[in-house]
Order: structure tokens, then C-alpha cells, then sequence
């Protein structure tokens, strides 16, 4: 009997964002999960490159022109020369998902020897509640053969809405360069079945290259920040997203998951280069968790623009004494959330990104 394949899961409600600077032949192994869905990819670098996508993919493809284009003067919020480059196509996008991956990722295994896929489990997290408020020890209650654990408050069960899908990486772990340097041989072979809700009030250092999350929800906090090229920092760009995405689901009540799922990261970039460019946040990290730790927002800030917007001056206030930079990345900030809402204007009568009642946690 011929199985029927399922439907692809919000297959008009997704979209696929791939940063890169290279032909994308890595689709090939995505072919079965990635196909159904549409695909927005930011070209980063030389802009008269043409790069190749396989056949049979739907696609709509920016390189640094189009930024330029479609932005005008806001397109110096976008980084070059960096895949922090990605967060453009979460701007453009018109649905009410995103799933980011990099090029360098391929199709991994389960225990088993099955292919994991990957999307369908980021897509199965953000449709399930978070627990945020209270940790469930076994984990994700919601799964198949779990629940809460005796103690667990019944006020809570019912958990809030998931705004970001954090996934996880099988053989080259996203070391930053010094662990890098002293364990060039390390490879990531332990595969945890588990997916938890990241506690409310605790940061984490979130990848960009295997995440997902509801756009209407948090899309204007996940702003990659000034990286690259002209700027003395790189590979912060997804840390300065997470921590602010963060600290609004916090205030705002909404959940981040980590855990499953697992992609195959194929190749370590390179130690020397990645030190490079990580030098100056591996200590300016130790003034910003702190920043991050105490970033209180005032009630009003019922929407992700406006909290959004609140750190942006407390940036500005509190870090632009550590270096300039922060200055220019407070005012990229406001310019980043003005070009979102030209893009994205919001409905009349409804707030951008609230949840159904407006509450804040």
C-alpha cells in the first residue's frame, strides 16, 4: 500500500531564511522537508555574484542591492558582509513564521538512523504552549509520554504562547574561539532527547543557525544587530538577538524553547578568523549579560516595537559608555524598527505583536 506523505505543516504560513554567499547546494539534502515551503535568501557580499538554487524550489532571493532598494537610506541597519545579513529577509517575509538555517547545515540523524526533520519539530514547539514561570522537571510536559510532575502548580499548566524555537547541532559545536582553539577535535556526538522551556529571567546564548520563531509574536526584537563589515565586532549577531528577545518575552509573557531539534553543522569556521572578530565581545559580554540581567521595562510597553525601543535607550544610556559602538547600534536599533513598521504597517486598531489581552508578566 503506497503511504500518503502528511501535509507539510503551515506550509503557507512559513517561510525559510537561508543567509549566504554561495551556491546553495546543500538544499539537495533538504529537498523532502524544505520543497513545499517558500524560501527568502539574503545574499551577503559581492552582489554581481550569481548564486545557484537548485531546481524545483520556490524562492524569492536579495542581494545587497535589494536591501539598498527596498530600504533606501534605513538599509544601513543591515549588516554586509555578515550573515547577520539574515534578519532582512524576517523584515520582508509576510507570514507569521520563520525558520533560519545556514548553508553549512545538513539533514541530521536520531539515534535510530532516521533522517530528523528538522522543520516539522521547530513547527511542532511553536505550536505547543511554554512554561516559563515554573520548571517542569521532566521536561516538555506537552510531549507524547511526559506531563507535569506532582507539585507543579495547576494554575500554570496551561503555559503561554511559544515565540522562539531554539534547535541544537550534531559534530561541530558553536564554540566561540578560544574553546575552538583548545579542542580543535571536538565533536558534538551526544544527542538529548529533550526540549525545555528556558526559565523566565534566564539569558541564553541563542544560535542563528537552526532557529525558529512566531513573527507576529517577537519579529521586530530579532534584529542581528551592526556586524561585519565596518564594525569592530562579528558573531555576536545572534547573541544580541536572543538576549533582547529575552528579556521581551519575559516582560511580555511569552516562552522560548531550546532542545530538539538536532542539525548535522558540517564545518568549523575558521579559529584564528572567528577570534578575530569575537575579541572585543568576549569582554565587552561580561558588561553586557549584566546590562541584560537588569533591563527592567515599564508597563506601557505592551508591544515587542516598543519595548524594543525602551532598550534601545538604555543602550544608548548605560553601554554607549563602554564604547561608541553601542551608540551607533542603539541608533540602528530605532532605524531597524522604523524600517519593520513601513514594511509591516500594522492593521488599524491592532497592536502590533500584544498578546489576545494585553496582559504583561
Amino acid at each position: 500500500m503506497a503511504t500518503v506523505s502528511p501535509t507539510p505543516l503551515l506550509k503557507d504560513e512559513l517561510d525559510i531564511v537561508i543567509p549566504t554567499i554561495r551556491n546553495l547546494d546543500f538544499l539537495e539534502m533538504w529537498r523532502p522537508f524544505f520543497q513545499p515551503y517558500h524560501l527568502i535568501i539574503v545574499q551577503d557580499g559581492d552582489p554581481s555574484k550569481t548564486i545557484k538554487v537548485p531546481e524545483g524550489f520556490d524562492y524569492e532571493l536579495y542581494n545587497r542591492n535589494d536591501i539598498n532598494r527596498v530600504l533606501g537610506p534605513k538599509a544601513s541597519c543591515i549588516s554586509f558582509k555578515d550573515s547577520a545579513c539574515r534578519c532582512f529577509g524576517y523584515m520582508v517575509s509576510k507570514k507569521k513564521y520563520i525558520y533560519t538555517i545556514d548553508d553549512d547545515c545538513f539533514v541530521a540523524k536520531d539515534p535510530s538512523g532516521k533522517d530528523i526533520n528538522a522543520l516539522e519539530q521547530h513547527i511542532k514547539n511553536l505550536l505547543c504552549p511554554s512554561t516559563p514561570f515554573f520548571f517542569n522537571t521532566l521536561y516538555e510536559p506537552y510531549r507524547d509520554g511526559a506531563d507535569f510532575v506532582r507539585g507543579y502548580p495547576f494554575s500554570l499548566r496551561e503555559g503561554v504562547p511559544t515565540a522562539v524555537s531554539h534547535g541544537l547541532w550534531l559534530n561541530i559545536p558553536d564554540y566561540d574561539a578560544p574553546t575552538q582553539l583548545v579542542k580543535p577535535l571536538e565533536r558534538n556526538t551526544r544527542y538529548v532527547d529533550a526540549i525545555m522551556t528556558i526559565p523566565k529571567g534566564t539569558l541564553f546564548p541563542m544560535c542563528g543557525m537552526n532557529l525558529a520563531f512566531n513573527r507576529e509574536l517577537i519579529g521586530p526584537a530579532m534584529y542581528f544587530g551592526l556586524m561585519g563589515d565596518g564594525q569592530p565586532i562579528g558573531r555576536y549577531d545572534d547573541m544580541w538577538a536572543g538576549w533582547c528577545t529575552k528579556v521581551i518575552c519575559d516582560h511580555l509573557g511569552l516562552g522560548v524553547k531550546t532542545g530538539l531539534p538536532y542539525i548535522w553543522h558540517s564545518k568549523a569556521s575558521n579559529p584564528f578568523v572567528n577570534l578575530q572578530k569575537e575579541y572585543k565581545g568576549i569582554y565587552w559580554q561580561e558588561e553586557l549579560i549584566p546590562f541584560f540581567q537588569s533591563v527592567t521595562l515599564p508597563k506601557d510597553c505592551t508591544t515587542v516595537q516598543k519595548c524594543y525601543i525602551e532598550i534601545s535607550k538604555q543602550v544608548k544610556a548605560k553601554l554607549g559608555k563602554v564604547d561608541d559602538y553601542f551608540n551607533k547600534l542603539a541608533d540602528a536599533m530605532v532605524t531597524w524598527i522604523e524600517a519593520w513598521d513601513e514594511l509591516n504597517p500594522t492593521p488599524s486598531g491592532i497592536k502590533p505583536a500584544e498578546l489576545p489581552n494585553g496582559a504583561t508578566k
